[in-house]
């Protein structure tokens, strides 16, 4: 099936099963382990991984510097994850089947898609774990968040867990032997945290400043030269954050 945008549509299922994918997901974290991080990657460092609960829904948030970034987190995580990712990934050459496989959640970035925010919802209220890369792009700095993340918190009331990556930058070089010459990956999950809820509706402008709120959280995680236009820390207020 192929939308008017030229992408194939993923067929996800009515309500997410995780039973559905657990199998070939053990089978795709291997064929990680095994290529990915004995070939291609060089993790140096893992912190905060007692930050993930051991049951229950949760947000991974991280800042997106590579393509990789989000396989690195599938790989070191202690539970299976679902990421939300930009739908071109599943017409990408060869390595488009790999969304597919894993159940990877599409999102077309153009619009507020329901249908992916409904998919991501889901996989919360089944008490599993979503990944979002709150910048919808990759970049070496921190963009502006998209609000798409605090809107998912309020709704689920699950919390938020920052990641901080950094070294990925430049993923892939060719020749890879070049890789073993370049920065070692290092990942730190932070302490999780909650939005303040509210029966009301939420508005644009509070979900912008809550959205803000987190990504400053992560800017604090990062090297300075990598927050970007969170980079003045002194900016940052928590009037609706809730830590737990």
């Amino acid at each position: 099936m192929t939308t008017p945008t030229g992408f194939r549509t993923p067929p996800p299922p009515a309500r997410y099963d995780h039973s559905h994918w657990e199998r070939r997901r053990r089978f795709l974290r291997f064929l990680i382990r095994v290529i990915g991080f004995n070939f291609l990657v060089r993790l140096e460092s893992v912190e905060g991984l007692e930050n993930i609960p051991p049951t229950g829904p949760a947000i991974l948030m991280i800042n997106h510097i590579a393509f990789v970034d989000p396989i690195v987190v599938l790989h070191v995580a202690p539970r299976q994850i679902v990421p939300l990712a930009k739908i071109e990934v599943y017409d990408y050459p060869f390595v488009g089947i790999f969304p597919r496989m894993w159940g990877v959640i599409p999102v077309r970035r153009e619009e507020f898609d329901r249908r992916a925010i409904q998919g991501a919802l889901d996989v919360l209220r089944a008490g599993e774990i979503i990944l979002v890369a709150p910048e919808a792009t990759r970049s070496p700095q921190l963009q502006q968040g998209k609000e798409g993340v605090a809107y998912l918190a309020s709704r689920s009331g699950a919390p938020i867990i920052p990641i901080a990556i950094e070294g990925t930058e430049g993923f892939p070089s060719l020749p890879f032997l070049k890789r073993w010459r370049g920065p070692k990956v290092h990942v730190r999950f932070g302490r999780p945290f909650c939005f303040h809820t509210s029966k009301e509706r939420l508005q644009r402008d509070q979900l912008r400043q809550m959205t803000d709120e987190a990504m400053y959280l992560l800017a604090a995680m990062l090297p300075e030269h990598r927050r970007g236009v969170y980079a003045d820390l002194s900016k940052a207020t928590q009037e609706t954050l809730a830590p737990l």
